[in-house]
């Protein structure tokens, strides 16, 4: 049966992208593009992946690690130089 009738994916299709790895409805869309049209399919893509299609369900998206990770990163080095590049007063301007 047919989950994603924008890019012909069927339910057999999204089980063997479960059984490779993808554990996400993310996942799922970056391997065969299943949910990126109109995303009608998404809940049905959730159901499957819920009813035990993914063999390492406790694995965590990577690409939301990876931007997390970045982000992090970015805020703490730009606050670390904004702070670092900040004149301290003169004495004229802190009386």
């Amino acid at each position: 049966m047919y989950v994603c009738s924008c890019f012909g994916i069927t339910e057999q299709q999204v089980r063997q992208h479960a059984q490779t790895g993808a554990c996400t409805p993310r996942q799922i869309a970056g391997a065969c593009k299943a949910g990126t049209d109109c995303g009608s399919c998404v809940r049905k893509i959730q159901a499957l992946l819920g009813r035990g299609a993914c063999p390492r369900r406790e694995a965590l998206d990577p690409v939301v690690l990876t931007t997390a990770t970045a982000t992090t990163a970015t805020v703490t080095t730009t606050a670390a130089t904004a702070a670092a590049s900040v004149p301290a007063p003169t004495a004229a301007e802190a009386a």
